[in-house]
């Protein structure tokens, strides 16, 4: 059958895929739209599979915390190239990733990709469609959550990177002030834990084993090179642990420190630090 430009027009709108995708959809389909739609999924499915191996350096990070403050959403959407990024379709694409976040609760990746949007289709379908109209990949690079008696969020103004700290034992003090500083010393000094019961196994044995070569390289004895890497263990406890690092905005004092002058007991209980490239 033939197709006219209003039925070209009429599919783009419902699909919001290019105009020549939508003619030859619908030219494959003899006219049928719901074919033509189905056959504009799998174009997209084929790209998402060509694609699985790019890397995407580029994309959006978005972050909600409730109403009530006790908790807090952050999500990536990354895709390849930076103009991708910055177009429409791509950034409504983050908002629904981040409110369907929010609407439903979910607490890992695979059941936000799995959560069905209105047209009961889920929304890893949506990422692959829109996948399809774009021509490269798009994926939801990260997804976290924070819970607390504070949540308080930071976005950066590249709107590539975002943190989300929990602030416990507030004691009805304001400390919205306070997680803001936090929340920006963890975008700046990308801490690994809070503190050092919390840096993985894997980390301490591999600054021990670093800070034993740089000792032997150093021509300092066996029998010390245990006793100089546990201090600079310790020196990377200090640098690279929020509770303990010293505050960028006065050194004079450790995160743990300026918490306690805020208000007695006042303690970070998690942190999530999230970026694209």
């Amino acid at each position: 059958m033939a197709i006219t430009a209003a039925d070209v027009n009429k599919l783009r709108q419902e699909t919001g895929a290019g105009m020549m995708d939508c003619k030859k959809a619908l030219t494959e389909a003899d006219g049928d739209f719901e074919k033509a739609k189905e056959i504009l999924r799998k174009q997209g499915q084929k790209i998402a599979d060509k694609r699985a191996d790019n890397a995407t350096a580029e994309g959006i990070v978005l972050a909600h915390v409730s109403p009530d403050g006790k908790s807090g959403k952050v999500i990536a959407l990354a895709c390849e190239t930076e103009p991708v990024s910055k177009v429409a379709d791509f950034q409504n694409l983050a908002m629904t990733v981040l409110s369907t976040a929010v609407a439903t609760e979910a607490m890992d990746k695979a059941a936000l990709l799995a959560t069905p949007q209105a047209d009961g289709r889920s929304l890893q379908d949506h990422i692959t469609d829109l996948m399809g109209k774009i021509g490269e990949k798009v994926d939801v690079a990260s997804f976290e959550t924070v819970s607390a008696d504070k949540v308080v969020s930071y976005i950066h103004s590249n709107g590539k990177l975002g943190v989300l700290v929990g602030l416990m034992n507030t004691n009805d003090t304001d400390v919205t002030e306070v997680g803001k500083d936090i929340a920006m010393q963890i975008a700046a000094m990308k801490p690994v834990a809070l503190d050092k019961d919390g840096v993985d196994a894997t980390i301490v044995q591999r600054e021990i084993e670093i800070g034993k070569e740089q000792a032997r390289q150093e021509g300092k004895p066996e029998a010390m090179l245990e006793k100089i890497a546990m201090g600079k263990l310790n020196k990377f406890y200090k640098d690279n642990t929020l509770l303990n690092q010293e505050f960028v905005k006065d050194n004079s004092v450790t995160i743990a420190q300026l918490l306690e002058k805020t208000s007695k007991g006042l303690t970070v209980n998690s942190f999530k630090r999230v970026s694209i490239g």
